[in-house]
């Protein structure tokens, strides 16, 4: 009790809970030794004396101390009760005749989780990924995944589920896990992992066998492991941070640069060039609009990691609809269009405000689509090096000239192209880019659990660039699209026929 009285004194004397610099790790310090202490009473046999001081460190320290009450206020309501249900956790842990070791890891576990949680309370940042020891980091993941078993073997799927997500989204997706993944191993592994992850919750929510919950999670942890020995294996070198900045920069940003040099090239070979500052501004703002997302997913959001997946899945899905309202449109011109160049010698056009300014939101979507995301990436890569600070920006200024001599290729090779097959392909190429953000969007929404997985037996494949996953709600709205989009243009065919066999009767 003095103890506990003095640290309180020092809290109050240091200007406050909320303020004081270092005061929440004191408090966490002495969480710690209580902790630690349990756990050599429960190597001694002392099962009581153990639980004992995990309830004085919990009610005592925690609770008695505004511990938890701050971590609701400065960072979570979800933070806080995780280290709720790892208090409980460990204190079930102690009479569940756990061996030794285990109860070290599970309290290992807590007092990580509290050390970390002091250090954010106190204005201090969590270990940056230069510094982080990606199998430890797996170790971790490993030890809530088998929580969540031991939960889930309980008859509890619903706290089953929520520790899964813990291990996503409060170290897979929050320490960079996934973003280090996609870019020194691949997209598809990455994505292999994230969707182990849903079907692992699909499967506690459809109340599965034991059995088959602790082989997907089993599988899960091997791949962790296997991914975080191959990442803390590897030899940092300026070519390689190089080559990985500018395989990000180029890889987020030629589906945005297709769309926009696109759009672009097909008002100026509409003769409404005068229209295309639209299209630039619309960019433009995306740009700057990308820049704020990319705080408020990185810093506002970064502890709802659910709420950061959702606003990714909903973005891309408005990207969707508007994109394939924009290819109709085109594909619909196509013929007018040509027939007036062949007859008229020029294209006479006239685009109302309405089209203008879906052209425009077309273009500001796919800048935005992509924008946040690589900003992301950006950081998670400067968190991750060591040395080549310098690299990285090399990489990012050579990527963007690259994308600026792909928007030059598009924009002037556009003009030495017939007008009809050029407004086809255009038309095309958004429809393409339509489907693929339609499977990346609900990707997101299945990771922020909002929608159901089903994997498609035989179709353990995926492609990121075209946004194809094998799961029955990924492929299936893209089969529609795709079959609307062949009417389409066999419509649109059609009337082709219809108007060149009236034009030659004439």
């Amino acid at each position: 009790m003095a103890k506990k009285l003095a640290v309180l004194t020092l809290i109050i004397f240091l200007g406050g809970m909320a303020a004081a610099d270092e005061t929440w790790e004191l408090v966490e310090r002495e969480m710690r030794l209580l902790l630690s202490e349990s756990y050599y009473r429960f190597t001694a046999g002392d099962i009581a004396g153990a639980k004992t001081l995990v309830d004085e460190a919990y009610t005592g320290y925690y609770k008695g101390l505004d511990f938890e009450r701050n971590v609701k206020i400065l960072i979570s309501e979800g933070r806080a009760q995780n280290i709720d249900d790892w208090f409980e956790y460990v204190k079930d842990a102690l009479g569940a005749g756990k061996s030794q070791k285990e109860i070290r890891e599970d309290i290992n576990q807590l007092t990580h989780l509290l050390r970390v949680t002091a250090r954010r309370l106190d204005g201090k940042e969590e270990p940056s990924a230069a510094a982080r020891n990606w199998t430890k980091t797996a170790d971790e993941m490993g030890a809530v995944l088998n929580k969540a078993y031991d939960i889930y073997a309980a008859g509890n799927p619903d706290g089953a589920k929520d520790q899964v997500d813990v291990a996503y989204f409060g170290y897979y997706e929050k320490l960079g896990f996934e973003k280090i993944v996609m870019s020194r191993i691949s997209g598809d592994r990455a994505t292999k992992v994230e969707y182990l992850f849903s079907l692992i919750k699909k499967a506690m929510m459809n109340k599965s066998p034991n059995a088959e919950v602790r082989e997907n999670l089993d599988l899960l942890i091997s791949l962790l492991r296997e991914d975080a020995t191959q990442l803390d294996g590897r030899t940092e070198s300026a070519v390689g941070v190089f080559i990985e900045a500018l395989l990000i920069i180029t890889r987020e940003g030629f589906e945005a640069i297709l769309i926009v040099g696109a759009i672009i090239a097909y008002l100026i070979k509409s003769g409404n060039k005068d229209k295309t500052k639209a299209v630039y501004w619309g960019s433009l703002i995306a740009l700057a609009a990308s820049v704020l997302m990319a705080f408020i997913l990185g810093s506002i959001l970064r502890d709802s990691g659910e709420n950061q997946e959702i606003i990714e899945g909903l973005t891309m899905l408005i990207a969707v609809a508007v994109l394939f309202y924009v290819s109709n449109w085109m594909v619909s011109k196509a013929e007018a269009q040509a027939w007036t160049t062949y007859i008229e010698g020029k294209v006479q056009s006239s685009i109302s405000r309405g089209s203008i300014f879906s052209l425009a939101f077309a273009a500001f979507l796919a800048v935005f689509r992509e924008g946040a995301e690589t900003i992301l990436f950006y950081q998670a890569i400067l968190a991750n090096t060591q040395t080549y600070f310098n690299m990285v920006w090399t990489g990012l200024g050579v990527g963007c000239v690259l994308l600026v001599v792909i928007y030059i290729l598009i924009r002037f090779l556009s003009i030495k192209i017939p007008l009809k097959p050029f407004f086809l392909g255009t038309s095309v190429l958004l429809f393409i880019m339509s489907i693929a953000f339609t499977g990346s969007g609900i990707k997101e929404l299945q990771e922020g659990n909002v929608i159901s997985v089903t994997p498609l037996p035989g179709t353990g494949f995926s492609i990121d660039i075209l946004g194809i996953y094998p799961t029955l709600e990924t492929l299936s709205p893209q089969l529609v699209l795709l079959a609307i989009a062949a009417a389409t243009f066999i419509i649109q065919i059609r009337r082709w026929k219809t108007a060149r066999t009236a034009k030659a009767a004439a």
